[in-house]
């Protein structure tokens, strides 16, 4: 794997790939150094926002006109409308600063597995409670079955493929709701998501004030 850490605290950006401790970290301090490593085959970005010589949300703008490499932003920009901008910016996840090494691991690896899965056209997600086969529409919970409708299975499948990454609820309604209807009450997400919760027992959807909801990683995943 080959990852690109765009970061101008060379500390931080130091810390952050011996923490990572892959084959391949390329470091870079502003755009202008990432825009010239951007054709290195990378699987990867970790992007900050603030950089001297622009905006990591121009960069991220720029790549997803061409390309569906995965990127995270990590910065300090903290607030609801800063992190809704950057997931719709065309982000895989956002992480506030300060924040946790080993979250960023378990991040980086939820990335990347989602990428290998999407890139094998894998639609069955097993777990030790949980098996999903999204193909022949077969749910089972601790090895019963369950009966889901299409719009339960469309956002149950947006939640499997996405763990750890919160979802924005307008991103969920537009991508879920795909019958091209002019308006959808925006309750219908709310009452959707609280009938997965009923027939799949424990299941770790959990709300995200102001912004939407996350499939949480197991704690202690790295």
């Amino acid at each position: 794997m080959k990852i690109l850490i765009i970061e101008d605290d060379k500390t931080l950006n130091n810390g952050i790939a011996l923490s990572l401790g892959r084959d391949t970290i390329l470091q870079a301090y502003c755009l202008a150094e990432a825009r010239k490593l951007l054709d290195s085959s990378i699987d990867l970005i970790i992007l900050d926002i603030n950089l001297p010589d622009g905006s990591g949300l121009d960069l991220c703008r720029e790549i997803r006109q061409t390309s569906s490499l995965p990127i995270i932003f990590l910065t300090a920009n903290d607030m609801e409308i800063d992190i809704v901008t950057g997931l719709e910016t065309g982000a895989d996840d956002y992480i506030t600063k300060p924040f946790s090494l080993a979250v960023l691991r378990a991040r980086v690896n939820a990335v990347l597995r989602r990428r290998t899965a999407g890139e094998k056209g894998s639609n069955v997600f097993r777990s030790e409670k949980y098996e999903f086969d999204f193909d022949n529409m077969k749910f089972l919970v601790d090895g019963r079955p369950v009966e889901l409708s299409k719009t339960e299975q469309r956002l149950l499948k947006l939640f499997v493929q996405n763990p750890g990454r919160t979802l924005p609820r307008e991103m969920l309604l537009d991508r879920v709701w795909t019958d091209n209807a002019e308006f959808v009450e925006e309750n219908a997400l709310s009452v959707a998501v609280k009938r997965l919760r009923q027939k799949i027992a424990g299941i770790p959807v959990k709300s995200v004030y102001g912004i939407g909801y996350v499939w949480e990683l197991p704690k202690g995943m790295t």
